[in-house]
């Protein structure tokens, strides 16, 4: 279904901001009545919150993210919350959070999960005036299993595409797709929605995703490389790795894949005609395969990015050559 617009205006001031904090302030969080969402990451923070707002990803950060170990999404309004058969979310006037955590052992193949969750998601925001996806993460258990066609993301990108049916005809929203190491067969997908549509970026140095050759499957991944939110300048940044064009580049030199990265975020930045640097309002996600490569990656960024709060998360890249990958955002 092509995504109506809405007549609402959207002040700046409405869209979400998001910070890393310390897990001792979740209690703080929750209590504030403009907060969308809060993810745990991994075992970092050992509880468990019987709140739509509050998602654990399956992913163990590295002992240096461990001191803010929470991503707090915050609006300046009012949120309301609740659950719709599995599906959690929360609202305010503009902004929407949608999550879905389930196991595939329920609903057959990982395809079929795909298909179910990306129906069920759809369908949910398809009654909601904030309709229009901005941004989505995907993560799934042993992402690279599998040989060919027989990988386990290619069939996840086969039924999430048979689960979007036409819902985003007029274009996808920026995305992330990352393995984990806890049970294969847990799936979760969760997304940020608004009242108005956003605009979608592409990366002057890789092939769009969507277009991808028929060498990485037959359904190619779904997302746009970043997304400019409606409001303002400020942009969600998609799963970024070592690729240009559409080759997966410097196979097994981290360091070579962590340059090509950052200089494939920079055109993205400069092709939306902003700062090419992160600054201490841009938070970053860093998803890195090993966790012997973390110290390395850390220094990295150290260097390159040094006042960007960051995440580090130890997560499989969507191809199993690339060693690490990159998303966030750019807020004006």
């Amino acid at each position: 279904m092509n995504q109506p617009r809405s007549d609402h205006r959207m002040p700046a001031s409405s869209r979400p901001v998001v910070r890393y904090r310390p897990g001792g302030d979740l209690d703080e969080i929750l209590a504030d009545p403009g907060t969308l969402a809060v993810m745990t990451f991994g075992d970092a923070l050992p509880l468990r919150v019987d709140d739509p707002r509050v998602l654990n990803v399956p992913l163990q950060p590295a002992a240096s993210s461990q001191s803010s170990c929470l991503e707090h999404w915050h609006v300046d309004d009012h949120v309301e919350s609740g659950r719709d058969a599995g599906l959690a979310w929360a609202s305010s006037n503009h902004w929407l959070f949608a999550a879905l955590d389930l196991d595939e052992a329920d609903h057959g193949s990982i395809e079929d999960s795909a298909e179910l969750a990306y129906a069920q998601l759809c369908g949910f925001l398809d009654r909601r005036p904030q309709r229009h996806v901005q941004r989505l993460w995907n993560y799934l258990g042993s992402i690279n299993q599998g040989h060919g066609d027989d990988e386990r993301y290619r069939q996840f990108c086969a039924g999430r595409q048979r689960g979007m049916g036409h819902f985003f005809d007029n274009g996808y929203p920026a995305a992330t797709a990352i393995g984990h190491h806890q049970a294969t067969t847990r799936m979760q997908v969760y997304c940020l929605a608004s009242t108005l549509p956003g605009t979608r970026v592409e990366n002057p140095r890789q092939l769009s995703a969507w277009r991808y050759p028929r060498q990485y499957g037959p359904t190619p991944p779904s997302f746009a490389r970043a997304m400019r939110l409606p409001g303002d300048a400020s942009m969600a940044i998609s799963g970024t790795a070592s690729i240009t064009g559409h080759d997966s580049r410097h196979e097994g030199d981290l360091e070579a894949q962590l340059g090509e990265t950052l200089a494939n975020l920079k055109a993205l930045l400069k092709s939306n005609h902003q700062p090419e640097h992160f600054g201490p309002g841009d938070p970053l996600k860093i998803y890195v395969r090993h966790p012997e490569h973390v110290a390395r990656a850390e220094a990295f960024f150290d260097e390159h990015t040094p006042v960007s709060p960051r995440i580090i998360l130890n997560g499989d890249i969507c191809r199993s050559e690339l060693l690490v990958e990159i998303d966030g955002w750019r807020f004006a």
